[in-house]
């Protein structure tokens, strides 16, 4: 099969989108497939037999920390000249709507991927909510193109259809549970990132630092407790403000990670805090499991669906200290800990990047055979 994956974001950007995209390039490569990816042009020109052909990227004035492609006919020549059996549309509002108007254009079965929700994070950004119906008129417009339309969580799916989007279906998550393991655990990565106090309950945040996330919403609880230290991990628009939102208080700002230095970070922590409630599905949540790792995360609905609370996490809701104070008491209890702890680590050792590829391919021929179905038909 010939497939082209049209996204906003790939490699060397490292975010949940470019994991899932990353895995299934090297699913599909390894299984025979010829893939091009067609992404904003930061320099990386081919991943693991895959050829990423970038376009020019520009700087948008509302997330200045990374760099976009707005739509282009460019992407309709590209596609033309591959002869894709199927075209991939991830996040189809900027470069990946043009992907999906090449490929309706050019009568190639179309698959679209909803993985960032764009009108709730508007909600965090007031001055640019006002954008919020003309970025849902766009999302279903686009949508509308394709054969078949994937969300990553029932949660996502459920409100995508409210709006009218059709014909969706889920992909499975998926984890390296090789690459984050509790062996990485390190007495020196713990006090690193308690600032030489290992004895306080490390709680760790793994993600970019944006507003979306919600981090913000941590600081009453560090100004209150004596008994945690926070690690956040990442970097982003939004560290210099969190920065000064956090000074004075046990939390430290370690920045951007990854590889074995990201693994340690996780498995050397008490707990994965994850206080976002507008995320569309949280990759990150597996990988503090896959570490070994109590979630204490905000309920939403996405988050329900990978975290039972008392037997893999803890649950607390969004805004209510007093509920994240119980969480922390709950996490204090050495023995509801440890089987916690064995119990995230199984869970996630359930998915495997390699089962969430293999969906991804399914859809793909779901696609093309009810394109084919609605030619002949």
């Amino acid at each position: 099969m010939k497939i082209a994956i049209v996204t906003e974001t790939f490699l060397p950007s490292v975010d949940g989108v470019v994991t899932r995209l990353r895995h299934a390039v090297e699913r599909f490569v390894d299984l025979g497939h010829e893939v091009m990816v067609i992404a904003p042009d930061l320099g990386v020109t081919e991943h693991h037999g895959a050829r990423v052909v970038g376009v020019r990227p520009v700087t948008l004035p509302f997330y200045k920390h990374r760099r976009f492609t707005l739509p282009t006919p460019t992407v309709d020549g590209i596609i033309r000249g591959f002869h894709p059996d199927v075209v991939h549309a991830a996040q189809p509002l900027l470069l990946a709507s043009s992907g999906a108007f090449a490929a309706h254009r050019q009568r190639i079965p179309l698959v679209a991927s909803y993985h960032t929700h764009i009108p709730r994070y508007l909600d965090l950004y007031r001055a640019w909510k006002w954008g919020k119906p003309a970025v849902w008129w766009q999302i279903k417009r686009n949508h509308a193109m394709a054969d078949l339309n994937i969300a990553t969580s029932e949660t996502m799916k459920q409100e995508l259809a409210a709006h009218g989007i059709q014909d969706l279906h889920v992909v499975r998550r998926g984890v390296d549970t090789e690459q984050f393991h509790p062996r990485f655990a390190s007495e020196a990565m713990r006090d690193r990132l308690t600032g030489g106090h290992p004895e306080k309950k490390l709680l760790v945040f793994v993600g970019r630092l944006a507003a979306e996330k919600e981090i913000h919403t941590l600081r009453p609880m560090m100004e209150r407790r004596d008994d945690v230290a926070l690690a956040i991990v990442g970097d982003g628009p939004y560290r210099g403000e969190l920065e000064a939102l956090f000074k004075g208080t046990a939390t430290r700002f370690p920045g951007f990670m990854e590889g074995n230095e990201l693994a340690s970070a996780f498995a050397s922590s008490d707990a994965f805090v994850f206080p976002s409630v507008t995320e569309t599905l949280g990759l990150v949540i597996l990988e503090g499991m896959a570490s070994g790792l109590p979630v204490v995360a905000a309920r939403s609905g996405p988050t329900l669906e990978q975290v039972t609370d008392g037997v893999d996490g803890l649950l607390f809701d969004s805004g209510n200290e007093a509920s994240l104070d119980a969480a922390l008491t709950r996490l204090g209890d050495p023995v509801l800990r440890e089987s916690i702890r064995g119990a995230a680590r199984a869970e996630a050792e359930k998915y495997s990047w390699d089962n969430a590829s293999d969906d991804l391919l399914r859809y793909y021929e779901m696609a093309i055979e009810k394109h084919r179905a609605g030619r002949d038909g």
